[in-house]
């Protein structure tokens, strides 16, 4: 696990002086790998590339990036990890490729040169975002993985493209003039984070997941930044996984399904436990972290290193369910339980580490659970991906209760939400308990504004329907424009289908892989999520909707294979997510803080939010009249990224620079120096 940075230059345009901004963009990563830093340059072809190494796999030099391919036409920066980089070692090395250690980037350099780029990613199992630059045909290919694991931000300045793991190394090149994109602000404010397609820099772009993009120097001179959006061209396609799938759904009984999901759940627990370095897990209590630590614990000779969080205050607190998990297993399990005063300490450092605007307000346990865990390992495997993969939201559940009422047309659902907005609350009550609803579903609405559920069957389409139910205030969302959009929906058989879909296209990505990540990586953790291993997504697709949500309750197939492990008694309880009591604190510890950020003065300094709209929402929240604490977070994290928004740090990494020169045979050679402090 990695920070990876570059610079390609429009040789008629661009000064090749900014190559030695590589150095300052590679510091801006070190938290991202502080065991070794690279620099690569080559003058005459107008590229540099730099790197920060979390050392894994193979702690030698011989991990050393970036890293030349065996014959040296390529050269590679490399962020992530690929698993099933054994079985293609054990391939080429029987065509002849000889490897001088035995880390996954020499056999994905060899793999590139034996298969070609985009063939040999097709075939790699794993999270990555790598760029790699083709000497001999002067190409450059950024690469993301399938699921979005990793991040790759792209920009162009002034004539030269610029790419890295984060923005804040995007900000220490030369000449770039950053403006802020008052839409992906606004979607911070709606739903809490910024799409994937968004980015909080206006000429920024995030290459989306399971694609590619192809750069020669000379063609910058006529690209802009939509230029490049439009030359990127997937190699993967969640689409067709999921239309293919749906089409061809699996006709065997439960039990053999069951078999095969449990076989191949090992398989990619069992890969992800490869490691160099200390190894563990992050554990919950909930299904999908009970199942990835019991796939471990079956597959160790010695205990399993859990992590937990927990919280004093009732109904968030899932530290005695994950010891009761870790303790039936014989894990060695450690938990930290926060407090106000924990999470007020880690607040300033929220926009620093989420250098885009972030407000899931779980990231402060994710933070802090992250911390815990590296003070004993450097890997840990998490859950992540099992909601979207197998049903696990309350809008899943909800699904199912409102299809019926997706039979309708969609004038008579109108109606129907603009009477049950009229009605008082005693009588929503009492029609809620009438209606066809699920026990689970019944719940989740009784837990939240009844008007939701209005707004629900009032939804003109699933795209609104999505809308609604994610967006924090959703029974006021109308209208809003489709992230998918109508073209982007695959034929896909159900309600449940479609929003999975949705799920793993931008909530995933946008919401939970972005937390996951910074939050590791801002204490150079590496996270794994064999959950989301793409064999798995796959396979997922082709299971029937009835094996993912069943009698109101999600991941009906992946709580049968817990229950092979684990006692039901230990997980078969209300889904609490990880949760933060951040409405209670909020009207208590935080509420000085929150105050103070929301006031006036600071509103009026930074000039997006509207004072009275917040002061309204402020009110509303501390009498009591609704639970507001997501759409107060939300504006909190955009006050305080407003004010923390600066140009980063510019001191020189220490890196090692390998320079390309040429030899008189025309062929490149590297020749090593020193560079920095």
């Amino acid at each position: 696990m990695c920070g990876v940075v570059g610079i390609l230059l429009d040789p008629r345009a661009t000064d090749p002086r900014k190559l030695h901004a590589i150095e300052m963009m590679t510091a801006q990563l070190y938290h991202r790998g502080p065991d070794d830093s690279g620099l690569w340059m080559d003058r005459e072809a107008g590229i540099a590339l730099g790197h920060r190494r979390l050392a894994i796999i193979d702690l030698s030099e011989a991990g050393h990036e970036p890293m030349p391919s065996p014959s040296g036409t390529l050269m590679m920066t490399y962020n992530g990890e690929v698993y099933n980089f054994a079985e293609l070692r054990s391939e080429l090395a029987a065509q002849g490729y000889r490897f001088r250690g035995h880390c996954d980037a020499e056999v994905m350099l060899a793999a590139f040169e034996c298969f070609g780029v985009e063939p040999a990613v097709q075939r790699f199992a794993g999270m990555f975002a790598f760029a790699v630059w083709n000497r001999r045909e002067h190409v450059l290919h950024l690469v993301r993985d399938r699921m979005g694991k990793k991040p790759l931000y792209v920009a162009l300045i002034d004539g030269a493209l610029v790419f890295a793991s984060e923005l804040r190394a995007i900000l220490a090149f030369p000449g770039f003039q950053p403006s802020v994109d008052h839409n992906a602000l606004s979607m911070v404010l709606r739903q809490g984070w910024i799409p994937d397609q968004q980015c909080v820099w206006k000429d920024v772009f995030k290459l989306p997941p399971g694609t590619m993009l192809s750069v020669r120097p000379d063609e910058l001179a006529y690209l802009d930044v939509e230029g490049l959006r439009q030359r990127v061209r997937s190699w993967w396609s969640l689409s067709t996984v999921a239309e293919s799938g749906q089409r061809n759904l699996l006709c065997a009984d439960v039990a053999e399904i069951e078999d095969e999901l449990d076989r191949l759940l090992r398989i990619c627990v069992s890969e992800r436990m490869l490691s160099d370095v200390p190894l563990g897990a992050f554990l919950s209590g909930g299904i999908d972290s009970s199942v990835v630590v019991a796939l471990m614990q079956a597959q160790s000779a010695r205990p399993v290193r859990t992590f937990t969080i927990g919280f004093d205050e009732t109904g968030y607190n899932e530290a005695d369910a994950a010891a009761a998990v870790a303790s039936h297993l014989g894990t060695e399990h450690m938990a930290f339980h926060i407090t106000p005063i924990e999470a007020r300490a880690v607040i300033p450092e929220l926009p620093k580490i989420w250098d885009e605007p972030f407000a899931d307000e779980s990231q402060i346990p994710t933070l802090l659970v992250s911390r815990l865990a590296r003070q004993h390992v450097t890997v840990a495997l998490s859950g992540d991906g099992g909601d979207e993969t197998f049903g696990g939201y309350t809008r899943h559940f909800v699904s199912a209760s409102v299809a019926p009422f997706f039979s309708l047309p969609s004038g008579v659902r109108r109606v129907a939400a603009t009477t049950l907005r009229a009605l008082s609350p005693d009588v929503m009550q009492g029609l809620l308990r009438v209606l066809p609803l699920s026990s689970s579903v019944r719940r989740a609405l009784g837990r939240g504004d009844l008007r939701k559920f209005s707004g629900i069957i009032g939804a003109a389409d699933d795209g609104e329907l999505y809308q609604r139910l994610t967006a924090f205030d959703g029974d006021r969302v109308a209208g809003r424009p489709d992230s998918v959009g109508a073209a982007g929906m695959p034929l896909l058989p159900d309600l449940l289908s479609r929003l999975l879909y949705r799920d793993m296209l931008g909530y995933l990505p946008g919401n939970i892989l972005v937390k996951v990540d910074r939050a590791s990586m801002a204490v150079a953790l590496e996270a794994r999520c064999p959950l989301l291993d793409h064999r798995l997504i796959e396979f997922a697709w082709r299971l029937p909707s009835n094996l993912k949500v069943r009698g109101g309750k999600g991941k009906f197939l992946l709580r049968r294979i817990l229950g092979r492990y684990v006692p039901e008694a230990l997980y078969e309880r209300p889904k609490h997510g990880f949760n933060v009591p951040i409405g209670e604190w909020l009207k208590g510890p935080l509420r000085e803080w929150a105050e103070e950020l929301l006031g006036e003065p600071q509103l009026r300094r930074s000039g997006f939010l509207d004072a009275a709209t917040v002061r309204s929402c402020w009110q509303e929240h501390l009498i009591g009249r609704r639970d507001r604490s997501s759409d107060l977070w939300a504006m909190l994290m955009v006050q305080a990224w407003l004010n923390a928004a600066r140009c980063p740090d510019t001191r020189p990494s220490g890196a090692r620079m390998m320079e390309a020169t040429t030899s008189g045979d025309g062929w490149i050679e590297l020749a090593s120096s020193e560079t920095g402090r």
